[in-house]
Order: C-alpha cells, then sequence, then structure tokens
C-alpha cells in the first residue's frame, strides 16, 4: 500500500505546455494585428511579420518560464504565486527587449510617419497608433514624443518617452506571463486532481482485494479441517486404500485450488473441475451415499467466476444432506444463462437443513455472498433455502468472459 503513492507525480505534459503558449501567442498575434489596422492601417504587412518574430521569440521566452516554474509543482500554493510574480517580471524584461530590437526600425519610421501627418493636418499627435493610450497589452511599437525633434527639449522626452514606452511594454507582457502562469498552474492542479482520484482508485482497488483476499482465505482452513476428519476416520477404520485414495485427491484438489491468484477470477470450467475434485474426496467417505451431478453448457465453460466460489455451497450439502443420512443424495451443481447474466444452482436431495445447524450454514453462505458483492458490487442475487424434495442455493451474478 505504501509503495502506491510514490508512484504517481502530478504534472502538466508537455504538449499541454506547448498547446497553452502557443494559444496565448496566437491569440496575442490576431488581436494585435487587428488592432494595427484598425488604428493605423498602413504598414499592416510588415507589421505582421515582424510581429511574428516577436511572438515566435516569446513563445521561447515563455517555455523558459515553464522550466522556471515547474520547480515549484509540489509547493505550497503561496509559493506558486511568488514564484509566478517573480519569475514572470525578467521574463517580461526581456520579451520588451526583444520586442524593441525587432520594431527598432519600425520605431523610428512611425516617427516620420507622425511628423509627415502633423505637417499635413496640424495635429502634433498624427494619427499614430503608438501613442493610443487604448490597448497598451497589445502595443507593439513604443509611444514616440511629439513636437520638433530638432529641438534639445524634444530629443530629452524622445529618450524619455522611448524608456518609457519600453516600460509600458514591459508592464504588458508582465501581465501576459502572469496570465500564463495561472493557466499553467491551472493546468496542474487538475492534473494533481487527476492524480488524486487515481491515487484514489488504486487503494480502493488494494483494499478490495485484501477483502478478497481474507474471504478466499476463509474457506481454505474450513475445508482443510472438514478433509482431515475423514482422513482420520479412514485410517482409524483401517480403510488404508480409501485413505491414500484420499490423499491423492486432496493433493490435487489444492494443486489446481492454489494455482490462481486469490483475488483473480477463474473460467466457470476450472471451477465445475474444483468441485469435482472436492465431492471425489467426499466420495471416499461416502462411497454409496454421495452422488453427483454437473450440468455446464459448453457456450458458458469459458464465463468468469471468483476462484472457489461455490465451494461453500458444495460443502453444506455435503454436511447438512449426505453425512447425517444412510441414503443416497444426489449433488447437482449446474449453471445456465439469463438475459446476459450467469445463474449458479447447487441443489440436493436431501431434508434441507435444520434449525440447529442454521448457524454454520449461514457462515459460508455469508462468505460467498460477501465475496460476490466485494467482487461486482450490489449487482448480484443470491437466494437459499428449502425446495419440494430437497435443498437449493442460486447465485446471478453479470455474465463475463475470458478475454
Amino acid at each position: 500500500m505504501q509503495s502506491i503513492a510514490p508512484k504517481l507525480r502530478a504534472s502538466v505534459s508537455f504538449r499541454a505546455v506547448i498547446v497553452s503558449v502557443v494559444a496565448l501567442w496566437v491569440t496575442y498575434f490576431i488581436l494585435a494585428t487587428v488592432r494595427w489596422e484598425v488604428v493605423s492601417g498602413h504598414d499592416t504587412a510588415e507589421m505582421m511579420q515582424l510581429r511574428a518574430i516577436v511572438v515566435l521569440a516569446g513563445m521561447g521566452i515563455t517555455l523558459i518560464l515553464w522550466l522556471l516554474l515547474r520547480l515549484f509543482d509540489s509547493r505550497p500554493l503561496w509559493m506558486k504565486m511568488g514564484a509566478s510574480l517573480l519569475l514572470a517580471l525578467p521574463v517580461a524584461l526581456l520579451t520588451a527587449q526583444v520586442n524593441n530590437f525587432v520594431f527598432e526600425n519600425m520605431h523610428e519610421k512611425e516617427e516620420g510617419y507622425q511628423t509627415d501627418h502633423s505637417h499635413d493636418d496640424g495635429n502634433d499627435a498624427g494619427h499614430n497608433p503608438s501613442n493610443s493610450t487604448s490597448g497598451g497589452l497589445l502595443r507593439d511599437v513604443p509611444a514616440t514624443p511629439t513636437g520638433d525633434p530638432t529641438s534639445d527639449t524634444a530629443n530629452s522626452k524622445k529618450k524619455m518617452g522611448f524608456w518609457a514606452g519600453i516600460t509600458d511594454i514591459a508592464l504588458s507582457r508582465y501581465f501576459m506571463m502572469l496570465a500564463w502562469s495561472v493557466i499553467y498552474f491551472s493546468l496542474l492542479a487538475t492534473a494533481q486532481v487527476r492524480v488524486a482520484e487515481r491515487r484514489e482508485q488504486m487503494f480502493r482497488n488494494a483494499a478490495k482485494a485484501a477483502e478478497l483476499r481474507s474471504l478466499r482465505y476463509q474457506v481454505n482452513p474450513h475445508f482443510l479441517f472438514n478433509t482431515l476428519n475423514s482422513l482420520s476416520a479412514l485410517v482409524m477404520t483401517g480403510k488404508a486404500a480409501q485413505a491414500e485414495q484420499m490423499i491423492q485427491t486432496i493433493s490435487s484438489f489444492y494443486r489446481h485450488s492454489l494455482t490462481n491468484e486469490p483475488t483473480s477470477d477463474v473460467a466457470l470450467e476450472q471451477e465445475f473441475d474444483l468441485q469435482k475434485h472436492y465431492l471425489n474426496i467426499e466420495e471416499v467417505r461416502f462411497p454409496e451415499r454421495l452422488k453427483t451431478e454437473f450440468d455446464l453448457p459448453d457456450d458458458l465453460v469459458d464465463a468468469r467466476v471468483p476462484g472457489m466460489i461455490l465451494q461453500p455451497l458444495v460443502e453444506n450439502s455435503v454436511k447438512y444432506a449426505v453425512s447425517p443420512f444412510n441414503r443416497p443424495i444426489t449433488v447437482k451443481v449446474a449453471a445456465r444463462e439469463e438475459f446476459d447474466r450467469l445463474v449458479i444452482t447447487v441443489t440436493d436431495n436431501g431434508p434441507g437443513v435444520s434449525k440447529d445447524a442454521q448457524d454454520g450454514f449461514g457462515i459460508g453462505l455469508a462468505n460467498v455472498r460477501d465475496r460476490l458483492e466485494a467482487r461486482f458490487g450490489p449487482d448480484i442475487e443470491m437466494t437459499s433455502g428449502p425446495i419440494e424434495g430437497g435443498y437449493k442455493s442460486e447465485i446471478r451474478i453479470p455474465l463475463t468472459r475470458n478475454g
């Protein structure tokens, strides 16, 4: 049980990271292009080419941010938030520098464009999208100062305006990186939920297997106790040949019963063979009284059932119908299919179960019911009681087949 948890570690797949990064920057590319076309309307093709370079560089830089953030995958939430706030800052500055380098020529071109338009229409601001106060997150070219470009004041303003524009772009990219960090940690939280669900299911399966194993192991000591008593009785009465035959049959029985993992299902044919071995053992004790019948249709030989599930039912028929009476008793084990369900019956033509035997008889039935419910859940039916001319136990379970 303790080895289950370390095998599961929540992480975001590289494919999911790539998709999220590409989606972020492609969205930016589309929105920035639309904004430029609406606000400016000139040099759109050239801007798209330069913007594509910035986007590709931005994708690579965002992947660097991912490599840093993934170091905090297993850390508490407050550490993840702090890491996002701190690590996004240098990444944003780097993207802003790349943006400035790529759009350097376009920046100078925009200055000339602004000057020409200010002379044409007398408007100092001109029609310069880089000066627009709206859409700062989508701005490519830093805002440029207006005025006479030959004056010292204008040059000073130009220099200050340039760094102000770079700062503006860096801040906008900072918020983009924070947004992607939120997306990344959201994906991580989803992965952690899935891992927790898988871990919970593993523990449930382990608990279920332990329950099945415990219930299965309850069958073996009871059977061994009865067979050893029978063997002892044969030895004490001097029936050496019958005792030797019983030992060989017991050996064959356990060889078959122990070949399978206690929690696994077996083919119905194999389960029937196992009960034949058991009844062969009991026939050594009751050679004149015990008669057996088996009815297994060919189309159900590969149906799956829990191993030794019929053992308590068959054993009860021998104990409460064959053993107490000196007349022939027939024990019949049969299977059939009804509406995609497997129906297995164990019947005998004995007198049924006396009130004094009810407690011991109920233990075997409870074991069978518990094992079926542990294996199939509530989708099982089990009945047991007297019928005309004998006693009948019947189980109905979902019909599953090998493979």
